[in-house]
């Protein structure tokens, strides 16, 4: 018998009760019809340190050694989830900074040495009054892949428009997207597990998850001044 699934959303909103928080109670409903539980995860209410100026990203093999924020937790939840969804509004013509901060501290810091998210499905939800929707989505959508997750296809992008809050849900075309890309993210999950079930392997192949399990990164800038 499988287990329950839970699904995580990153809402990278700094706003505390803005349309991105709206949107994803909607996802939160629709997942529980399926039996599906979703964890929301606000980094508005959280502690999230910036980079650090060591520049030692690409020669460590290691996780960061900036310490004291909430980025470790966050990545630990996400790792036992089935599913993944980033949702984040569109800011300056770019995602929220939150979003920003996070993506760049979680995964240079922790998601780049283990992988950890490695066949979790992923999905993207994005928020906007009308302009860089597709931007934000495409860089989103760039950065599931990154971390080896696994998208489906559900036609347009889960693109919702609106300025003021309660206007996203108005959208209905967008709302219409959204369902779909979480439809068929519900579906997608559920077949991996029955294979994990079945076969005691994921699907697809983990091997190269961890891209620096064999300290290549150590070796290639280990020669770099040698020649």
């Amino acid at each position: 018998m499988q287990k329950r699934m839970r699904f995580v959303a990153v809402n990278g909103s700094e706003r505390p009760d803005g349309n991105t928080r709206e949107v994803l109670a909607h996802a939160a409903e629709l997942l529980a019809g399926h039996g599906i539980d979703l964890e929301v995860i606000n980094l508005g209410e959280l502690k999230l340190s910036g980079c650090g100026p060591c520049g030692d990203c690409n020669s460590r093999c290691e996780p960061c050694a900036v310490t004291g924020d909430d980025v470790p937790a966050v990545v630990d939840r996400m790792a036992l989830a089935d599913g993944i969804i980033w949702a984040a509004p569109v800011h300056g013509f770019g995602p929220a900074t939150t979003m920003q901060a996070f993506i760049e501290r979680a995964g240079v810091g922790y998601l780049r040495f283990q992988r950890p998210l490695t066949n979790k499905v992923g999905g993207v939800v994005v928020i906007g009054r009308r302009y860089s929707h597709t931007e934000v989505y495409n860089q989103l959508v760039a950065n599931v892949l990154l971390n080896r997750m696994i998208m489906v296809g559900s036609g347009f992008p889960a693109i919702l428009y609106g300025n003021h809050r309660g206007e996203a849900l108005a959208d209905t075309e967008g709302v219409e997207m959204l369902d779909r890309m979480l439809h068929r993210m519900v579906a997608m999950a559920r077949l991996l597990a029955e294979h994990r079930e079945l076969t005691g392997r994921d699907a697809l192949a983990t091997e190269y998850a961890n891209e620096r399990d064999d300290r290549w990164f150590a070796r290639r800038y280990a020669t770099v001044g040698q020649a």
